[in-house]
């Protein structure tokens, strides 16, 4: 069984920045392929990116490439997600979720662990 817990989200402007942080417990020896999704206020939950158990590969949205980029540090059991260039549309609740494989492929009905989300929203 694994925890998950985001942090780093908050109110951000048009063109800013923020990192958002997921802190995994458990078993974390085992590997995990962690996935960073997001879902708008009347909107489907959609997936952002991923990232694969030892970090080497990684996946993006194409709404986010080359805006957002996701990395890990499996000493501290954390998955990041570097957010630059933030745009309101990019307003939502973000989730991290994992699942028990190695390579960065993160459907979101295949995750298996879910973190609660932290909000972030992008207004002037």
């Amino acid at each position: 069984q694994l925890q998950l817990v985001e942090s780093g989200g908050g109110l951000v402007q048009p063109g800013g920045s923020l990192r958002l942080s997921c802190t995994v417990s458990g078993f974390t020896k085992a590997s995990y392929a962690i996935g960073w999704f997001r879902q708008a206020p009347g909107k489907e939950r959609e997936g952002v990116s991923c990232i694969s158990a030892s970090g080497g590969a990684t996946q993006y949205a194409d709404s986010v490439k080359g805006r957002f980029t996701i990395s890990r540090d499996n000493a501290k059991n954390t998955v990041y997600l570097q957010m630059n260039s933030l745009n309101p549309e990019d307003t939502a609740v973000y989730f991290c979720a994992a699942r028990g494989a190695s390579g960065a492929v993160c459907p979101s009905r295949y995750m298996d662990y879910w973190g609660k989300g932290t909000l972030v929203t992008v207004s002037s």
